[in-house]
């Protein structure tokens, strides 16, 4: 097996995702860009290669079994193993999304890629994680999943979400069992939120760039065999539950 670290990003053909490949490759890793989207996602590895990162793509629809088991597979021919998974892959549902008028469908949607997705590649990556000498999953979460910002009086959490900002508090609780379960491996599992930046995702309202976004991964990716799991940070550290 290669000496050079392997990672694979969700949702990596542009935004965010990208940034955290690009970051990613500037270390002299091997990246793979994992997105649904055949002509998004080679146009990104092209970019990525153009700027001198050793990108490969990687077809890979996180709702979908058999999409991400050949995404696996891909992998496993490619590398035997993986070092880093960064689960950026989301979607909003849309707004405006008040819990009284959801549809209920927009809530499947949203779970069905914001969490379920998660746990889809994240057990399919697994095996090949556990090869790894230092093996790190991040899942890419916000504080808008956190309950105590959410509940305290006079916050700015943005607008009222009744799908896509529970999704995030669902990842978050599922990240933490998943930190439960592989205490006692090697795997670090942490949750990282890039904060309010300008993609497609809000209609590029953000205020921080994608590149600033991605710092919070690329960190969480590169943690020493001592660092944290099962939390959830930004740039400024810790984030409360």
């Amino acid at each position: 097996m290669s000496e050079q670290t392997i990672a694979l990003v969700t949702g990596a053909n542009k935004g965010i995702g990208f940034e955290i490949a690009a970051g990613l490759g500037a270390l002299g890793w091997s990246v793979g860009v994992g997105a649904r989207d055949d002509e998004r996602r080679e146009s990104a590895v092209e970019k990525l290669r153009s700027a001198g990162v050793d990108a490969f793509g990687v077809p890979l629809d996180v709702t979908d079994d058999a999409s991400v088991a050949a995404a696996a597979e891909l992998i496993e021919e490619r590398a035997g193993r993986l070092d880093v998974l960064v689960n950026n892959a989301a979607v909003t549902g849309g707004m405006p999304q008040t819990p009284t008028t959801v549809d209920p469908a927009t809530m499947r949607a949203v779970v069905e890629t914001n969490v379920i997705g998660v746990i889809r590649v994240t057990n399919a990556m697994l095996p090949l994680l556990r090869r790894s000498a230092s093996p790190r999953i991040v899942n890419m979460s916000s504080t808008v999943g956190s309950l105590t910002r959410q509940s305290a009086p006079g916050a700015e959490t943005g607008p009222i979400s009744a799908a896509y900002a529970p999704s995030k508090t669902f990842l978050n609780a599922v990240t933490v069992q998943y930190a439960k379960e592989l205490s006692d491996t090697n795997i670090l599992i942490n949750l990282g939120c890039p904060g309010f930046c300008a993609t497609d995702l809000n209609g590029f309202r953000g205020v921080r760039t994608p590149e600033q976004g991605a710092a919070i991964a690329i960190k969480l990716a590169t943690l020493p065999d001592d660092g944290p799991t099962g939390g959830l940070f930004d740039d400024a550290g810790p984030i409360p539950w």
